[in-house]
């Protein structure tokens, strides 16, 4: 009896100490990117750029973020525009070099895998009172960089891994699960280039995408958002 008591008291002692090494990662991203207090001041964010596609073709992209109310991107390309938007209960898309010929509506399982891009903020910032958990999985290395490995479990059962770099305390790669097609497949960024911003928050301007690699040009923090922008 005695040795199965200490070894679930090793267990618990092993839980505690991984969720406050999980917690005390995490105060150090945020110190390292600006601060909690800073990015909680954060409302709104719109972020314009030029995605290098692979093959050497160019988009422009621009995504705006209101916090909690609403997400919209819009995309030239080959001489077309699209976009696509969602709030908490809707979402529309119109990809027309996707072979779409007209707007069509986001089911509602789709609403449902976008409700963590409408966090202007992060989901690392007050995560918890957000309803996410966290865990940490030890360190890895990304292309030679030692990391910390955070699993974020986010409150609508969607998972993301931060690979945090153990000297900047800078995210340098996330890796997440999204569903196409009926499917589920991992979609890994990786995030360079970091800059302060007058606001006092620090971001990557450097995205290295599925896809290609996106430079981002301007940031504009808590700027004026028309609404009308999520409505189709």
């Amino acid at each position: 009896m005695k040795r199965i008591l200490f070894s679930i008291a090793l267990l618990v002692s092993a839980s505690i100490v991984h969720a406050q090494t999980a917690d005390e990662i995490i105060t150090k991203h945020l110190a390292a990117i600006g601060g909690a207090d800073n990015w909680k001041k954060v409302n709104s964010v719109k972020i314009e750029g030029v995605v290098k596609i692979q093959g050497g073709a160019e988009a422009t992209v621009s995504q705006t973020i209101l916090n909690g109310k609403g997400t919209r991107q819009d995309i030239s390309f080959m001489g077309m525009n699209g976009y696509q938007f969602s709030t908490p209960t809707s979402g529309w898309s119109f990809m027309p070099f996707q072979g779409q010929a007209a707007p069509e509506a986001m089911t509602a399982e789709a609403v449902a895998e976008a409700a963590s891009e409408l966090d202007a903020q992060g989901s690392l910032v007050d995560y918890a009172s957000k309803g996410h958990t966290v865990e940490y999985l030890g360190k890895d290395d990304v292309e030679g960089t030692e990391c910390y490995k955070i699993k974020v479990n986010l409150k609508s059962g969607k998972p993301e891994t931060h690979y945090i770099d153990t000297k900047s305390y800078l995210i340098i790669r996330t890796a997440t699960t999204q569903k196409a097609n009926g499917q589920e497949m991992e979609v890994v960024t990786n995030f360079s280039n970091y800059e302060k911003l007058p606001e006092g928050i620090v971001i990557p301007k450097s995205l290295g995408l599925p896809f290609g690699e996106m430079n981002i040009t301007k940031v504009t923090i808590n700027g004026p958002v028309d609404e009308s922008i999520f409505k189709n």
